[in-house]
């Protein structure tokens, strides 16, 4: 029987955990910026809207 590679596997496991890392990432920088798009639109409206006593 074939004795298995550990440090094969160890290897894999810690490529997969840095891809879905960097994945979570990703997308936390993907809706910080929706974010701060949507907030900054209403921003801009909310002044404009607004008189100035």
């Amino acid at each position: 029987m074939a004795k298995p590679n550990f440090n094969f596997i160890k290897r894999q496991k810690e490529l997969e955990k840095k891809k879905k890392k960097e994945d979570k990432a990703q997308r936390k920088l993907e809706k910080g910026t929706e974010e701060t798009e949507e907030t900054g639109e209403d921003a801009d409206q909310a002044v404009d809207g607004e008189e100035i006593p």
